[in-house]
């Protein structure tokens, strides 16, 4: 019984091998076609980005001087009027007793100019002297108080210097970068500032967007502003891929357009409660968006030529032309979003496009009826293999 079932196998594979050699059979032009239609799309764009906290400042020196006394660490979190460095103060504080000195001698001149105006107003007023010696001894009076006023004017001015000395954290966050340590020499003219404070509890996103793009969010909601409110929450992609934990919000876009490049600046904020996005930082700012009458084609049905995509689109003869679509560079790893050369309604090839040539007639059937042809030939294929290795044993 097993010899006749063999011998049975071997007989319709001889008859299947004469039938290809003999031409095509209707079979071999049936191609699964699926007519386009829309639908909702989820899509989303992705533009790089640089990461900075809500405010980077910059710390400088307002006086010259060694630097005695470093306060912090790098990545310390500090707080606003917290003491970072201590410049070499020596000289600042000599000069504050000097100023204070002056003021000291000023003020006894003042009471001296006083005394001898106060006196002299009595003589006035007995008529012992006259109105020229009180005038002087008046204005005398007066230069002693303008004296007073310009060394304490001084001594402040000194104080101030002196403080200057003491280099405070202007506001609250995270230093940065130490490039000067204990005993270099630093000053207000130094390129380089002693270090960056960054607030990092909330982070402004910088990303660009094509003027197009801005054009069109504008017009759409009828003004820049309008734009900016109804902008969707954004995320945040890290340098690892990763995406960043909480959703972002558009706040701000510039008034200006880059002539070099053609976009637009704009900026997200993004809460950072772990402190896990640092000032400085790179990633990739994803703004979701949704397309209600998306042509959407799986990957499969097409081809790609020199970074140009092509699909087999099927006329009312039943012929596959061989045409050019564009598509969404944003996808799901599956299917395509075709932005141009297709339309609702076109027919196209689903499956088997390398052995379709341009203007080929084909003959039309649904993806089902192409997958159980494929599933019986995959079947008469390994009855084939079981009557080649049958033949081979009997030799």
């Amino acid at each position: 019984m097993k010899l006749k079932n063999y011998l049975f196998v071997a007989t319709a594979a001889l008859l299947l091998a004469s039938c290809k050699q003999s031409g095509k059979s209707s079979a071999d032009i049936e191609y699964p076609v699926e007519t386009v239609g829309t639908s909702q799309a989820d899509m989303q764009t992705t533009y790089p980005a640089t990461i900075k906290g809500i405010q980077d400042v910059e710390i400088r020196p307002k006086v010259s001087g060694f630097i005695t006394k470093l306060c912090v660490h790098e990545g310390q979190t500090v707080k606003a009027g917290q003491l970072l460095f201590v410049i070499d103060n020596t000289t600042y504080q000599a000069t504050v007793r000097q100023a204070q000195a002056s003021l000291n001698s000023a003020r006894a001149q003042m009471n001296t100019a006083k005394l001898t105006y106060d006196n002299n107003k009595k003589l006035f007023d007995s008529h012992v002297i006259g109105q020229f010696e009180l005038q002087s001894a008046r204005n005398s009076y007066l230069n002693a108080q303008a004296a007073v006023a310009q060394a304490q004017a001084l001594l402040a001015s000194a104080k101030e210097n002196l403080s200057f000395c003491y280099v405070k954290s202007p506001a609250n966050g995270v230093v940065g970068n130490l490039p000067f340590k204990e005993g270099a020499l630093v000053s207000a003219t130094s390129a380089e500032p002693l270090t960056t404070v960054s607030d990092i509890s909330t982070m402004e996103v910088y990303f660009s967007m094509t003027e197009k793009d801005i054009l069109s969010l504008t017009k759409k909601a009828g003004g820049i502003s309008s734009a900016i409110n109804a902008f969707p929450a954004v995320k945040l992609q890290l340098a690892d891929g990763s995406v960043y934990a909480h959703n972002g919000k558009v706040t701000k876009v510039s008034g200006v357009i880059d002539a070099a490049t053609g976009s637009v600046s704009m900026i997200a904020r993004f809460a950072n409660p772990e402190h896990l996005l640092k000032s400085g930082a790179s990633g990739s700012v994803v703004v979701p968006y949704s397309n209600a009458s998306a042509i959407m084609i799986p990957q499969t049905a097409t081809s790609e030529i020199q970074n140009k995509v092509f699909v087999y689109v099927v006329d009312a003869k039943n012929k596959a032309k061989y045409t050019e679509i564009t598509v969404d560079p944003q996808n799901d790893g599956k299917n395509y979003v075709v932005t141009s050369g297709l339309k609702a309604g076109d027919r196209i090839v689903l499956k088997g496009l390398s052995t379709l040539t341009d203007g080929m007639e084909i003959k039309p059937i649904t993806l089902d009826q192409y997958n159980k042809k494929i599933a019986e030939a995959e079947k008469l294929g390994e009855n084939q293999k079981d009557a080649s290795s049958f033949a081979n044993a009997m030799k």
